[in-house]
């Protein structure tokens, strides 16, 4: 059985195109990065830390965890804490190139292995009022970055390089390989 480490509704969506049964099974653990990672790793070792506390309740099974990160000059820009904090997000990425990473890791038995996806988004020179208007709809106050590129904040991409889905909080196709789903 393949469970989900994963409470995310896009990543459940993205999971359902190339698996059509899974549990989904929250993780809840600790989370930890150790001082000085660099960003384009965090995510691989967030996601291995959902699969292996998910597949310490459920060792029998296939556990996938996944963890984003959108950044900006090294920096990362996680969930947004509040308006004001979405709005200096988007204010920085307005007009600039930024990467998505995506870690996807697998657990099981008893051994975790994972890979990251990398993804260039390049945003509109973005206005207050474009900014503000978009964190009104309570869209970007849940996502990584502050933006939900599937959503309405289709509007303030130019442009990508690399995996769109990606992007979303699961890369499909790879993911599939990954899990020797398609060869």
């Amino acid at each position: 059985m393949y469970i989900l480490a994963s409470g995310s509704p896009r990543r459940k969506e993205l999971l359902s195109l190339i698996i059509p049964e899974y549990e989904v099974l929250v993780s809840g653990c600790e989370e930890f990065v150790p001082k000085g990672t660099p960003a384009e790793k965090v995510p691989a070792i967030l996601a291995e830390q959902k699969a292996l506390a998910v597949a310490k309740l459920r060792p029998d099974d296939t556990v996938i965890g996944s963890d984003t990160v959108v950044v900006l000059g090294g920096k990362i820009f996680g969930k947004p804490k509040d308006k004001a904090h979405a709005h200096a997000m988007l204010r920085a990425l307005s007009g600039k190139k930024h990467f998505v990473y995506t870690g996807v890791a697998v657990a099981e038995k008893g051994e975790v292995r994972s890979f990251v996806q990398k993804t260039e988004v390049e945003f509109y020179e973005l206005s207050d009022e474009t900014i503000d208007r978009y964190i009104e709809t309570g869209e970007p106050m849940d996502k990584a970055g502050a933006y939900g590129i599937q959503g309405k904040g289709s509007v303030l991409v130019k442009g990508i390089s690399g995996d769109y889905f990606n992007v979303m909080g699961l890369p499909v196709a790879e993911t599939a390989r990954f899990l020797g789903l398609v060869k």
